[in-house]
């Protein structure tokens, strides 16, 4: 094993984030055992390639990813030996999509709309609260449905930037919200 000798301490980083990656293993993973195990993995890594991160601000995004990488892993393996056996109804609860970060976050998303300009509430409540799909809403609105899109897209970076002066986001690799803690000032929004 190589320590990290770079800008980035490792006893800081693990000691900052095994709190939040342990809690984002157990909403992946229903056995206490196994995501013990994962951990274990993940801190062995984290000490094996934390010199390969180079910006300390994509730390907990990076630290995340590998996560969520040793959970496909796991999940793999598994799925492997278990071949021949029967699959259980508890194996398969790893793919239904994972609704508790949308689920806290979802009492924040009407008050965060409302707080965008006129127009980009207007829109965001169609499509996001309202569910009314962004080729119907251009036509409605009689714009080309391209032409939406791209309001569409502008109103949630404007809707996000509203998100981050409230809450550190963490992102995968599609941009999908994975984890989020609120700043230490706090938000008036939610």
């Amino acid at each position: 094993m190589k320590p990290a000798n770079n800008a980035l301490n490792f006893d800081e980083v693990w000691g900052q984030y095994q709190h939040s990656l342990k809690a984002f293993l157990r909403s992946k993973v229903s056995n206490e055992a196994d995501v013990e195990d994962l951990q274990q993995e993940i801190l062995l890594k984290t000490y094996q390639n934390l010199a390969e991160v180079q910006n300390s601000g994509s730390i907990k995004a990076w630290l995340f990813q590998l996560a969520q990488r040793t959970i496909i892993d796991f999940y793999r393996k598994r799925a492997r030996v278990k071949r021949d056996h029967e699959l259980l109804a508890e194996d398969l609860w790893f793919d239904e999509p994972s609704e508790s970060i949308e689920q806290e976050m979802a009492s924040c998303i009407a008050p965060f709309i409302q707080a965008l300009p006129e127009k980009s509430a207007d829109l965001l409540s169609s499509v996001e609260l309202e569910g009314i799909s962004q080729k119907t809403l251009a036509e409605q609105q009689g714009v080309s449905y391209s032409t939406l899109k791209s309001r569409v897209q502008k109103s949630r970076g404007e809707l996000r930037k509203l998100f981050e002066e409230c809450c550190d986001l963490t992102l995968d690799k599609h941009g999908y919200v994975i984890d989020y803690q609120k700043k230490p000032e706090g938000c008036s929004r939610c």
